[in-house]
């Protein structure tokens, strides 16, 4: 179905290649991962799949890239796309059309399909992503998980031979990123969709790849196989290069850094289950620490909200919402697609008006606080990096709010080098902030923003798009500014990230507040996670299945717990 022999491209006015002697072979009805480092080429791969490079992105190529026994270079775009479905990373700059109907049934309509067929191709379609009751709403109106989901039923309306998702579930909720992994699963087992998929939540999702292709940081095939062969034989050199692991593997890496030698790496929950049973935990006394961070009653917080409301042409999204925030606390707002988390943020931060006395900074009415104070006092990193750009060069973005505020050009300098080296976005200080990919734009935004010290960070996905070793990195900073005393919220589908970081977590749905506890008191709260659309860690599930042999196992949820469970006597 796909070759492609010695590929290599360089966008224009780039200096160096993204992609250099790529050779793939892909054959029909198999499903191929694509994993690796942000920047390392995997979307650009993607598109020179489906013409899209070079045919409407210019730069230098060289190799041949042949797909279902067309030359894609040579192929026009729009009889390359009827046989090589692509989703982007970002839903927004694949929209056309400004209605969901109007969306799924565009290329039908430029195929020129009768109007019969395209009813019945829309309704399927919407109906496999569960949102046929959104097909009369207005794309921008949705959340970025149910645009998502638009996108790809107006990808499956098309039935290309070819799929390509490029982070399909990145603005996902947990249960709709199993049901999409359940979409996929369906489609493999047809045998008449050859499936690309670009993703890093891979627990879910490993039992349905047939083979691991991994590109390194500079464009270079790096490792090839089986995900058996990939991630048993290679953990070591791909938690270097900072790409994604099951969590299972990841474990089992932990373990093997603490002289607590594993005979395999398990690739699934039961793999893990099956060899950690026999290993005895000597401790367990999560539930009485996790219990002890819970701040409900505060009587001073940092940030308040008191019965806020607030509904979009008539349709309430936030209904009643209750919330205080003590300073320094790390707090995680989860919830599914459209429960209403990212507009209760940016009320937190003036981006959209609130009422009069329902938020409070500080114990002040922000209505009566300065735009100027507010952007002291709190720090807001969008969902999409690109809505905070407005300057040319990544130089320009970092330094524009520090010369605003009459630094001297050497402290500017020596916040700029600091920041460069600690973002690891040095070689990109020239380009545009356009130009990057979206692991590097999202590090962009998240130094931008941090040019001011504030007290509290709101991050909106902090680490969609981000490789491994950059969420790594970006997490432990958080952490160490959260031990300063700043207070970091969160809002995140990555369950295993609010384990592991923080403190306590506030649960939304359907526009209410319906939880606020620590994270175990959630992940054990079934009806709560059911009622969110959220699924428990992995390893909480591991957990779960090795509770059965030993109470000990249970409640744990991150590599951190696991370990100290076993060596703690």
């Amino acid at each position: 179905m796909i070759e492609v022999n010695n590929l290599s491209f360089k966008y224009e006015r780039d200096s160096h290649h993204c992609l250099k002697g790529i050779d793939l072979q892909i054959g029909e009805g198999e499903v191929i991962l694509v994993l690796g480092p942000s920047g390392s080429g995997k979307s650009t791969l993607a598109l020179t799949l489906n013409g899209l490079i070079p045919n409407s992105f210019p730069g230098e190529i060289s190799g041949k890239v042949h797909v279902c026994g067309m030359e894609s270079f040579k192929t026009p775009v729009y009889e390359l796309t009827q046989k090589v479905g692509i989703v982007f990373q970002d839903p927004e700059a694949q929209f056309v059309s400004m209605n969901v109907e109007d969306e799924i049934v565009f290329g039908l309509e430029n195929l020129c399909y009768p109007p019969e067929e395209m009813e019945e191709r829309l309704v399927e379609a919407l109906s496999k992503v569960d949102m046929l009751d959104y097909r009369y709403r207005d794309v921008y109106s949705l959340s970025g998980g149910e645009k998502q989901k638009i996108l790809l039923a107006a990808l499956m309306a098309i039935r290309p031979s070819v799929l390509i998702f490029d982070e399909p579930t990145a603005n996902l909720d947990p249960v709709g990123t199993l049901e999409f992994f359940e979409t996929v699963k369906s489609l493999k087992e047809t045998d008449k969709h050859t499936i690309i998929l670009i993703e890093h939540k891979l627990d879910d999702l490993i039992h349905l790849i047939d083979r691991v292709i991994v590109i390194d940081k500079e464009g270079v095939k790096l490792l090839e196989g089986t995900p058996l062969e990939v991630f048993s034989e290679h953990t070591d050199l791909l938690i270097q290069k900072g790409i994604w692991m099951p969590q299972t593997a990841l474990l089992a890496n932990k373990f093997k850094e603490n002289n607590i030698k594993p005979h395999k790496i398990p690739l699934s929950i039961e793999e893990a289950c099956d060899y950690l049973k026999y290993l005895k935990p000597s401790f367990n006394n999560l539930e009485n620490n996790h219990s002890s961070v819970e701040s409900t009653d505060s009587t001073n917080p940092v940030l308040e909200i008191r019965n806020l409301s607030f509904a979009y042409n008539k349709c309430k999204v936030i209904e009643d919402v209750n919330l205080k925030v003590d300073k320094g606390d790390f707090l995680a707002i989860v919830g599914a697609n459209g429960a209403g988390k990212t507009t209760l943020a940016k009320h937190m931060v003036d981006i959209i008006h609130p009422p009069q006395n329902t938020v409070f900074l500080e114990g002040k009415d922000i209505s009566d606080i300065s735009t100027k104070h507010m952007s002291h006092k709190i720090g807001y990193v969008f969902q999409n990096p690109e809505h905070q750009f407005i300057k040319n060069t990544v130089e320009e973005q970092l330094t524009f709010g520090l010369k605003l505020r009459g630094f001297s050009d050497d402290e500017i300098k020596d916040w700029l080098d600091s920041t460069l080296e600690r973002f690891r976005i040095k070689s990109y200080v020239k380009m545009s902030p356009y130009m990057l990919s979206h692991g590097q734009k999202r590090l962009l935004s998240v130094a931008t923003m941090l040019t001011l010290g504030q007290d509290i960070l709101i991050l909106d996905e902090p680490t969609f798009g981000q490789d491994l070793k950059s969420s790594s990195e970006l997490l432990t900073f958080l952490n160490s500014l959260n031990q300063e005393g700043k207070t970091i919220i969160m809002i995140t589908h990555d369950m295993s990230l609010v384990a592991r970081h923080a403190r306590n977590v506030m649960v939304m749905a359907d526009g209410k507040a319906i939880f606020f506890g620590s994270t175990h008191k959630l992940f054990k709260n079934e009806e709560i996670l059911q009622r969110a659309r959220l699924t428990p860690p992995p390893l909480f599930e591991l957990s779960g299945c090795l509770s059965k042999y030993n109470k000990n196992w249970k409640g744990l949820s991150t590599p951190e717990e696991f370990i100290y469970a076993l060596k703690t006597k």
